[in-house]
């Protein structure tokens, strides 16, 4: 697995990229990867980039009772990908706010852009299952990548 941490050319905001190959598992009858896989890699590389910078989701669950949920998803699919392709799963955070953030992800091959997404990630309570505010410490570390 390979990260990049750098910046992202426009924004300036910190740039996470996680490879990820198609397998025949991924595509459908039509050869080409099926809708619901992109969120599936944009989900594995949401929790990577998480786990690189030092959060990983089973911790928060047990140590600070918070868990991570998507509230809400965004998403344009501009080109398919299709079976042994290469792709980069690139993510940036976009808004951090007082419970949520929101990220701005896309996948890409050879630098084409095939599908964007914009997901909005709540911060819930693990036991009342209500928005919570997110916890200082993990909040700080969000704000160095925003």
């Amino acid at each position: 697995m390979h990260f990049t941490n750098d910046l992202a050319p426009a924004t300036g905001k910190a740039l996470f990229s996680l490879p990820v190959r198609v397998y025949y598992e991924d595509t459908d009858a039509g050869g080409v990867v099926y809708y619901a896989n992109y969120l599936k890699f944009c989900e594995r590389a949401r929790t990577d980039w998480l786990r690189a910078v030092g959060l990983e989701q089973g911790r928060l669950a047990t140590d600070q009772n918070i868990i991570f949920v998507v509230r809400s998803v965004k998403a344009d699919y501009l080109q398919p990908a299709v079976l042994d392709d290469l792709l980069d799963v690139v993510t940036t955070l976009g808004k951090l706010g007082h419970a949520s953030l929101v990220f701005d992800q896309k996948i890409q091959r050879g630098g084409q852009t095939l599908f964007e997404t914009l997901i909005t990630i709540a911060c819930v309570d693990r036991s009342s299952k209500r928005a919570a505010p997110i916890p200082p410490s993990v909040r700080a570390q969000f704000a160095t990548l925003v």
